[in-house]
């Protein structure tokens, strides 16, 4: 069940702007048990919605290793999102007009900052488990370095701790995709649609393999053809997100890829990562171009006592929402481990 939290106050964003109140939109699964010991709080990636049942059916459900008997499941849209959360599309309270184009800068850490207001109205002190992967490891990151004592597990999954320049240039072609269409300009909740399908079809390169569209997309004819499978996947994926998603909050958020950074302010990423106290799991995957596997390294690297797992995939960057039979697997053996060292220290 989805439900919305209002704020009622101004959040003052890092760059120093304010929103004068937000809405969070979350879903919820399973109960807080009476010692609020099993919450396990998933962040969501790109254009994903805050219902992880949708997204990620092989990780979530009866029997699974996020299982409603067991756990308390928390997903919050992220700030800026065409689901539900305050985004460009929501109404400006000091104008009464949507935002659009005029939607402030928003960062990781302005979306980490909503997570917080809605665990602390919904009474959450510690967080069992935080995962996510893509962007929702840049979420979950960044909270665990803000708030170590609250986060006693952490599985990042396909993430970095800050945007390559190779990933900027991705998402600024994609941008450029939206500029290039002249109705991104005219402010209205369909504006830039066919800039967006072009900037959902450059995103797709970035999150396949070349491995996953030769095995896929292969013609069972040699003969010259007007339209071929891979144009036709390209095509359906834009109009795909388009009837799904907007322009503003595809803009925006590309933004927040960019300028995700955990080290900034902080004296580096090594300092930063230092921070986590959380008992940490990193899942990379091979055939990832856009997480790069050695910045998965990096995360090992730095963040304390952390484990990494590399996964063999042609999926690209898409193995973290696909490959969840292996993801599973790896996080089943983490979270037994960790329950192990629990006993452990009771005994003793």
């Amino acid at each position: 069940m989805t439900n919305i939290y209002k704020y009622n106050q101004a959040f003052q964003l890092e760059s120093g702007k304010y929103l004068p109140e937000i809405e969070i939109a979350y879903t919820t699964y399973g109960k807080l048990n009476d010692e609020k010991s099993n919450v396990v709080w998933i962040c969501h990636a790109f254009t994903a919605n805050s219902d992880p049942a949708e997204w990620w059916p092989g990780m979530l459900g009866k029997g699974l290793t996020f299982d409603p008997d067991k756990h308390f499941i928390i997903c919050a849209n992220i700030l800026g999102s065409a689901y539900g959360t305050t985004g460009p599309l929501s109404i400006n309270t000091e104008t009464c007009k949507p935002y659009y184009r005029d939607f402030p800068f928003i960062t990781v850490r302005d979306i980490v900052g909503i997570h917080q207001i809605l665990a602390d109205y919904l009474k959450i002190r510690k967080i069992y488990i935080l995962t996510g992967g893509s962007v929702g490891g840049h979420q979950a990151i960044e909270w665990a370095v803000k708030q170590p004592e609250r986060i006693e597990n952490l599985i990042l999954i396909a993430t970095n701790t800050r945007f390559s320049p190779w990933g900027i240039a991705f998402s600024t072609s994609q941008r450029m995709a939206i500029e290039a269409d002249s109705s991104f300009y005219e402010d209205k909740p369909d504006g830039g649609a066919k800039g967006l399908e072009a900037a959902r079809s450059i995103a797709l390169i970035s999150y396949r393999s070349s491995r996953a569209y030769n095995n896929t997309q292969t013609e069972l004819s040699d003969d010259v053809q007007m339209n071929y499978k891979a144009e036709s996947y390209q095509r359906y994926q834009g109009r795909k997100l388009k009837n799904r998603f907007n322009a503003y909050s595809y803009y925006i958020l590309s933004k927040v890829l960019d300028g995700h950074n955990v080290g900034r302010d902080r004296g580096g990423i090594k300092n930063a990562l230092a921070q986590i106290k959380a008992n940490t799991l990193i899942i990379g995957i091979n055939s990832d171009i856009l997480f790069l596997p050695e910045e998965q390294y990096e995360l090992k690297q730095y963040i304390p006592g952390s484990e990494l797992n590399m996964i063999d995939s042609d999926y690209g960057h898409d193995g973290f929402l696909l490959e969840y039979n292996k993801i599973s697997g790896i996080v089943n053996k983490f979270i037994n481990t960790v329950k192990m060292l629990i006993a452990e220290k009771h005994i003793i």
